[in-house]
């Protein structure tokens, strides 16, 4: 486990490994962008036969898995090695078919890292809520995610 927290130290590496990895390389999956202080993160769908749907759209599986680890690997960036964080729920609007590329972007402000610090301070476990919006290369939006997570204090740092 240490050792992943060295990787996380590195923002291009974990980008970069998050590129290969087969669920992402597969359904043409890429992080774009991911700012090294782990603040925002920019994801791309691409939009190729194999992860198109009967109606040749994009799969809905495929943006749901695009959006699946964006907000974890956010939060363990920003708040480092002392916080389990888990994706725990997500939720799907499917609003418009997506015949294009798709994009979806992922921001933590300091009020959500300093909500999850105080939520979770005395060791409990914390659920918070991420809205991801995804959006066709006009700009449209064509899904809404939300995705809950888990966070708390690994034991060695609770009180």
């Amino acid at each position: 486990m240490a050792d992943m927290q060295k990787l996380f130290k590195k923002p291009g590496l974990i980008r970069f490994g998050m590129n290969i990895w087969p669920p992402f390389l597969f359904a043409g999956i890429r992080i774009i962008q991911l700012q090294k202080d782990y603040r925002y993160l920019k994801a791309e769908l691409k939009h190729w036969r194999i992860n198109l749907n009967v109606n040749r759209s994009q799969f809905g599986g495929s943006i749901m898995s695009m959006t699946d680890p964006l907000y974890s690997i956010l939060l363990i960036g920003a708040l480092g090695e002392k916080y389990y964080v888990w994706d725990k729920f997500a939720d799907v609007n499917f609003i418009a078919p997506g015949y294009s590329c798709l994009s979806v972007e992922a921001r933590l402000t300091d009020t959500d890292i300093q909500t999850i610090k105080t939520h979770t301070a005395n060791g409990e476990k914390y659920f918070p809520k991420f809205v991801l919006r995804v959006c066709d290369k006009k700009g449209q939006i064509v899904a809404e995610v939300q995705r809950t997570l888990y966070v708390r204090l690994k034991p060695e740092f609770r009180p």
